[in-house]
C-alpha cells in the first residue's frame, strides 16, 4: 500500500464589505466576512490544497485561478468536492487534520458541524482545531484568518 501526505495553507483578510458572509467549512457563521475571489472559505481551501498536494495534482490556485471570472463568488465546498472526486479516483482519504487561527468568532460551538461537513465531502475523517493568535501579529490583531491542513491518502 502506498501512503502520501500533503500540506495545505490558506489565509484571507477580513472584508470591509458588510454584505460579505463569513463562510468556514461551508457553514455561514456570525462575524465579518473574508475578502476573496470565491467565498474565501479558508478551511475548504486549505483542505483542497492538502489533498491536491498529497495526490501530486498541483494546487487550488492553478485549478481555479482568481484571475478567471468563472470562479468569482465560487462555493469553496463545491471546489473541494471536485478536488475530492479527482483525488478519490485513485486514492482513499486516510484523514485530514486542520488548524485554523482566528481571534473571533469562537469556533468551538461549530467544530463538530465543520468536521462533519468537510468529512462528508472528502470521504474520510476530518479534524478541525480552532486556535487563537493570542493578540500576536496580523491574525492576533483580527485582520484575517489562516488555516493549515494536512491530508493523508492511501492508494486504493
Amino acid at each position: 500500500m502506498s501512503v502520501r501526505v500533503g500540506l495545505g495553507f490558506d489565509v484571507h483578510a477580513f472584508s470591509d464589505d458588510p454584505a460579505r458572509r463569513l463562510v468556514l467549512a461551508g457553514l455561514v457563521l456570525d462575524g465579518r466576512g473574508l475578502s476573496g475571489h470565491s467565498d474565501a472559505d479558508v478551511l475548504a481551501h486549505a483542505v483542497s490544497d492538502a489533498l491536491l498536494g498529497a495526490a501530486g495534482l498541483g494546487d487550488l490556485g492553478s485549478r481555479y485561478p482568481d484571475t478567471d471570472p468563472a470562479w468569482a463568488g465560487a462555493d469553496s465546498m463545491a471546489l473541494l468536492a471536485d478536488v475530492a472526486a479527482e483525488v478519490g479516483s485513485g486514492w482513499a482519504v486516510g484523514n485530514v487534520d486542520c488548524a485554523i487561527v482566528l481571534e473571533a468568532p469562537r469556533l468551538a460551538p461549530h467544530r463538530a458541524a465543520m468536521e462533519a461537513a468537510l468529512a462528508a465531502v472528502v470521504g474520510g475523517p476530518v479534524s478541525v482545531k480552532p486556535k487563537r493568535a493570542e493578540g500576536l501579529g496580523a491574525l492576533g490583531r483580527r485582520e484575517g484568518v489562516a488555516c493549515w491542513a494536512v491530508a493523508v491518502i492511501e492508494s486504493r
